[in-house]
């Protein structure tokens, strides 16, 4: 029989993994008292490891910068995912009046995809061989069904983050 204080210990969510960052640039996972790399990072990160990454000094929070430390490497390493017609135009919403919107409504359509994509996941595991032969004859139809929903979860995002800034500026269509 369990103890109330192992009960409640056990019912707790993990505490968040310290990472800390150094002087010298290197990064020290106080989970593992090891120091460890980017690249080790990033896979916390595909893992869904809940982290945040502290100044050694100073305790401030580096785990935004840590991230974008990453999405340059990524950006730099070969295959980028970002034009730079399309880096331009996020560059061009920091300091404009529609910055927070456009930050939500990246992040929603960001977040919209990758729930479009964990359902593709989920049912693939599923398919046996012949189903997979199946499911890449029709995968046309199949994609466009599944884009057709992102398309239209991001217009309707769209949409709102239009009435919040009409709302917020006082604009009448």
């Amino acid at each position: 029989m369990q103890s109330k204080k192992a009960s409640a210990a056990s019912q707790q969510p993990p505490a968040q993994r310290v990472i800390k960052k150094y002087p010298n640039r290197r990064l020290y996972d106080t989970d593992t008292s090891s120091y460890i790399t980017l690249a080790e990072v990033k896979q916390l990160v595909l893992d869904t490891e809940s982290f945040v990454v502290r100044d050694a000094k100073t305790n401030q929070d580096l785990t935004r910068s840590i991230l974008l430390q990453i999405i340059l490497e990524e950006e730099a390493g070969g295959a980028p995912m970002f034009t730079e017609a399309a880096l331009a135009n996020i560059i061009r919403f920091y300091g404009h009046a529609a910055q927070a919107f456009m930050g939500s409504y990246i992040e929603k359509n960001v977040q919209a995809f990758t729930e479009i994509q964990a359902k593709l996941a989920e049912q693939s595991k599923t398919l046996t061989p012949e189903m997979w032969a199946q499911f890449m004859n029709m995968q046309n139809p199949m994609m466009q069904t599944f884009m057709g929903s992102y398309v239209e979860q991001s217009k309707t995002m769209f949409d709102k983050m239009q009435e919040q800034m009409q709302a917020a500026f006082g604009i009448k269509r």
